[in-house]
């Protein structure tokens, strides 16, 4: 299947991007998977589907298992138990084994492994071995002008910025037009400053070319900006699963409320379907009365005022970070200090005294275990 020759100008010069070819996406199942390692569980009975076409981020701190478990999906691990399938044919499991190179997957590393000896054309080349030579390098430019880079295809990898490596890594591994596309951490070498832009012209390549993506990263925010779903695991297992807005505004644990904003942690117990705070009183949900909870309360949910009805409290520290400050207040009945962040320049310089709020909608509520 040719791609189409509609072209993009790329800001800044004269390099130009062809908009990306239909890929066939396929759907990647992971079925109770189980994974050991030196006697330690690593994956412990996640299941879970990548959709045809949409982007899944594996979300999770290290060691929770998403790096393991893309590894498993690409073949070059095997899991101890479960199944994989793609497109509801089985790839791994008691009765399988299909390898890497014959599962229809691409795989994008960490660091890229790209090959330094090699052109920038031959690098994307590299996978295109069932080719002719001619052909495979009319597959590979095309695949560079995807991301814009066709302009260096005779280059060398030590030429380029890191952002051009990553792109050129992404060309490789979708010049095969892979039915799945497996990235790990795929934007964690780049200089904070390049992130956002690569990763927006790494999402439009993926939207247009229609690969599905299993995307490993520890950033929350990350997750949010590219996934249709995120996947949040810890400890190799799956916590919670689900749009961003869901995992977010909605989480089932304190694990995962922490995971995505910054917490304030308090606790108490629930009484006539009430939980009593310092910072006020709030709906108790579906937990039982004398049950203990934990409650988190994002620290950007807590509104610092200079007056007017709400808890008295008094600021300890102030940090100014620009566009925010960030404060730690003591208050009255809190064994900890009360982080807030709030917007620079709300408050008066040298202001001590003040009230703080904190919308009932806005403090979650868990139960807690032991």
């Amino acid at each position: 299947m040719l791609l189409n020759t509609d072209v993009k100008q790329r800001g800044g010069g004269a390099a130009l991007r062809r908009t990306a070819g239909v890929t066939f996406a396929a759907s990647l199942t992971f079925e109770e998977i189980h994974h050991h390692y030196n006697g330690k569980e690593t994956i412990r009975g996640i299941s879970l589907e990548a959709r045809p076409g949409e982007v899944l981020c594996l979300l999770g701190p290290s060691g929770s298992g998403k790096t393991t478990l893309l590894r498993i999906a690409a073949g070059i691990e095997s899991q101890t138990r479960g199944r994989v399938c793609i497109d509801g044919r089985e790839m791994a499991g008691p009765q399988c084994f299909v390898p890497p190179e014959k599962r229809g997957v691409g795989l994008m590393f960490q660091d890229y492994a790209l090959f330094p000896h090699l052109s920038v054309l031959d690098n994307v080349k590299f996978g295109l071995t069932a080719l002719p030579s001619s052909e495979a390098s009319a597959e590979a430019m095309v695949a560079l002008e995807r991301v814009g880079l066709a302009h260096y295809a005779q280059k060398f990898p030590h030429a380029l910025s890191g952002g051009e490596q990553q792109r050129v890594a992404l060309a490789r591994a979708l010049a095969p037009r892979p039915g799945v596309l497996l990235m790990d951490e795929p934007f964690s070498g780049l200089d904070s400053r390049l992130k956002d832009s690569i990763r927006a012209d790494t999402l439009d390549v993926l939207r247009q070319s229609r690969a599905t993506a299993i995307v490993v990263t520890h950033d929350a925010e990350e997750a949010m900006r590219m996934a249709d779903r995120i996947a949040l695991l810890s400890n190799g297992q799956l916590v919670q699963l689900g749009k961003s807005q869901d995992l977010y505004r909605k989480p089932r644990s304190l694990f995962a409320a922490g995971f995505f904003s910054e917490i304030n942690i308090l606790t108490g117990r629930v009484t006539s379907g009430r939980v009593q705070t310092p910072l006020g009183a709030c709906d108790s949900g579906t937990i039982a009365d004398g049950q203990e909870v934990e409650i988190a309360v994002r620290i950007s949910s807590v509104f610092v005022r200079a007056d007017g009805p709400g808890v008295p409290a008094r600021i300890i520290t102030r940090r100014f970070l620009g566009v925010v400050e960030l404060l730690t207040l003591a208050v009255e009945g809190l064994d900890e200090p009360l982080r807030a962040r709030i917007r620079a320049d709300q408050l008066s310089e040298g202001l001590t005294d003040v009230v703080v709020n904190v919308a009932p909608e806005d403090i979650l509520v868990f139960e807690k275990h032991s």
